[in-house]
């Protein structure tokens, strides 16, 4: 439970410094996308999250989960992550933890849109096994 606190007041504290300090949205798909263009401070801190699982890999590899079987149900999976970002106009980092924490209404339905359908996506895979 500490651990849980000591990661939320993290990432929290992440997205204030990033936002007080550079005026920016701590959203990840958004940071992503500015980083292919050219390189700047985007591709430092998204080499800070690689580094972050690297370090997770190493210290603590069960926390990934078991090793994927195979590539394919992955690339859909992450396929389907970016179509739903382009859709929803960002993706969870920076609705959820950036969006909501400023009341932004389109932030606040975009969030609950990810609750729901993820909710939903473990219904219909609990039930279809």
């Amino acid at each position: 439970m500490i651990l849980s606190l000591a990661g939320g007041l993290l990432i929290g504290a992440a997205a204030a410094l990033l936002l007080l300090a550079g005026g920016r949205v701590a959203g990840i798909s958004g940071i992503l996308d500015g980083a292919l263009g050219r390189p700047s401070w985007r591709w430092w801190f998204l080499a800070g999250l690689l580094c972050g699982g690297l370090i997770l890999a190493l210290l603590y590899p069960a926390a990934l989960g078991p090793p994927v079987a195979s590539i394919a149900p992955l690339a859909a999976a992450g396929f389907l992550v970016g179509f739903g970002t382009r859709l929803s106009g960002g993706c969870t980092s920076g609705h959820g933890v950036c969006g909501v924490s400023r009341f932004s209404t389109r932030s606040l339905i975009a969030t609950g849109t990810f609750l729901i359908t993820g909710m939903l996506t473990v219904f219909v895979v609990e039930r279809l096994g």
